[in-house]
């Protein structure tokens, strides 16, 4: 005989003894700094034009994208050397410096107690008080010696050392990460052998930009001085960083989130969608604007305006680079940007997707928020490394600039006509939406 037992359990007198759901702080939906809101949608994925290299990779497919957050322009120089500077004082901290005054004090206004001891380093703190500060009169010019002391290992050394300069070892600088690869998890949900650290994918990440790019894409080319400035010069500091591999640009979509997250987590707030490259599919869908069959992303099939004026920066006619405002790259800003809100989503520089590339995905990907991706291992075969490229850039013609042209790079090149945007997906309905409350 089964005996059931039932217990009672005291009821809250406020809710009246009815379920109404966990109770939490009230959500509003941000559009995170920088970036625009692109309605979720139905359109018709690839070419609207002939195929002139018939490569077939492109065929028609109605697919429907989510809403999503998009960043309005290439991500440039400035922004991503914060992520490099980010990892090099980190570095500097944390195995150079041991300097206690860098972290939070426990039982301090702004303790973040850890059972395992472990330190948190203070950011708040770290900007006041630059790791890598020139100096000055004072208390702020010692420590400023003091830090320079304890830190002339991260710069060359010996023989590396050019008239005694103090230059940082860019190859110190790396960033290590732990993801899920969601996809992964859901093919092995299923199998009882597996862990959840099987499945887990951590990589280490060197995190400085190949400036030697702007020498190994082109033979005899006398672009010494790209190298010399391009990254590290102030007046490039709103042009897109370029001679990123796929792995550093994800490592920086990473950094990014959890840099959003720490803010969000010091004033009790729920965190927003994580950043990361958008799909191939969103990134033709932002690109066509919302328009209907545009071969590019201003509308027209034209790649001049009624008065003849170049709309984006490639390689017009023959070769005449400068015709069209630059000879190179240029600012993140230039030309209009598309009914969207987007600057240069053709031309300029190609972007990373996060998509891996296959000649048949759109035989076989969904047509809801459809891409094909694939966390290719270092012993896998080049073919399986293929990330898709979209946009075209500077050195293209004008054939890579319609929105559906597809091209591809390998996941551990660096190219000086590649570069990125991020995306962050939408927390809850469309803003198209008129029952919504945002």
């Amino acid at each position: 005989m089964a005996v059931v037992a039932v217990s009672s359990c005291k009821t809250s007198s406020s809710d009246r003894g009815e379920v109404r759901g966990v109770s939490g702080k009230v959500f509003k939906q941000e559009q995170p700094y920088g970036m625009v809101y692109i309605p979720g949608g139905s359109f018709l994925m690839g070419q609207t034009d002939q195929d002139v290299t018939f490569a077939q990779t492109a065929q028609n497919k109605q697919v429907t994208i989510a809403p999503f957050f998009m960043d309005e322009t290439e991500t440039t120089n400035a922004k991503y050397k914060q992520f490099v500077n980010t990892v090099r004082d980190s570095i500097a901290i944390t195995q150079y410096l041991n300097d206690d005054k860098y972290y939070f004090k426990p039982g301090g206004k702004n303790a973040k107690p850890d059972p395992s001891g472990k330190k948190y380093i203070n950011w708040d703190y770290v900007k006041r008080n630059p790791v890598f500060s020139a100096g000055g009169k004072g208390k702020a010019g010692a420590a400023a010696s003091a830090n320079q002391a304890k830190l002339q290992g991260m710069y060359y050394q010996g023989d590396d050392r050019i008239f005694d300069k103090n230059e940082i070892d860019v190859r110190l600088l790396k960033y290590n990460y732990a993801i899920i690869p969601l996809r992964e998890a859901s093919n092995n949900r299923f199998d009882k052998t597996k862990k959840r650290s099987d499945i887990i994918f951590r990589d280490t990440v060197p995190v400085y930009p190949d400036t030697l790019c702007w020498l190994n894409d082109f033979s005899y080319a006398a672009n010494e001085p790209m190298v010399e400035g391009y990254f590290s010069h102030p007046s490039y500091a709103q042009y897109p960083v370029v001679g990123v591999t796929w792995r550093q640009v994800r490592a920086y979509t990473i950094w990014r989130s959890r840099y959003n997250d720490a803010y969000k987590d010091s004033r009790g707030m729920p965190h927003r969608q994580l950043y990361s490259l958008p799909t191939e599919a969103e990134f033709e869908y932002a690109a066509r604007g919302g328009r209907i069959g545009n071969d590019y992303p201003w509308g027209g099939p034209y790649i001049k305006n009624s008065k003849g004026c170049l709309l984006a920066n490639f390689k017009p006619g023959r070769g005449d680079y400068a015709s069209d405002g630059g000879a190179y790259t240029v600012s993140v800003h230039s030309y209009f940007p598309n009914d969207y809100g987007l600057y240069n989503m053709a031309g300029n520089v190609a972007e990373w997707t996060a998509s891996a590339y296959d000649e048949s995905a759109s035989t076989f990907v969904h047509d809801m928020s459809p891409t094909f991706t694939y966390e290719a291992k270092a012993s896998d075969p080049e073919v399986l490394k293929r990330k898709v490229v979209r946009g075209g850039s500077w050195k293209d013609i004008g054939y890579f600039l319609q929105n559906s042209t597809r091209g591809y790079e390998y996941q551990d090149t660096a190219k000086s006509y590649i570069g990125f945007r991020c995306v962050t997906h939408f927390l809850g309905r469309d803003i198209k939406d008129k029952r919504s409350n945002y």
